[in-house]
């Protein structure tokens, strides 16, 4: 008979220990886009801060590193400013298309 696992044992799962490409950041952010869900939004774009370096990305989106960490936190719902600002400092737009595709 098989041992049984339990959850707690398990390790826990870190995205952003694979996205290391740039295919894989825009696959990843478009699920979670997809997902219509901000708060996944939110820890999405978490996730590929810390994958990239999150105190890069503060400085490079103008927002303090503390600040980051609290608009990219899972249960955040940030603004669209701040949104945007975090995308343009990972390199990354947001698209806009049809859902009839």
């Amino acid at each position: 008979m098989a041992k049984k696992l339990k959850v707690a044992d398990l390790p826990e799962f870190d995205a952003a220990e694979y996205l290391d490409s740039e295919e894989a950041i825009a696959a990843y952010l478009t699920s979670m886009i997809e997902e219509g869900d901000p708060a996944l939004l939110a820890a999405a774009l978490g996730d590929i801060a810390r994958a990239r370096g999150m105190g890069e990305i503060a400085k490079a989106s103008g927002l303090t590193r503390e600040a980051l960490y609290k608009a990219l936190r899972p249960d955040a719902q940030p603004r669209f400013d701040t949104i945007s600002r975090v995308c343009a400092a990972l390199g990354v737009k947001l698209v806009a298309q049809p859902m009839n595709s």
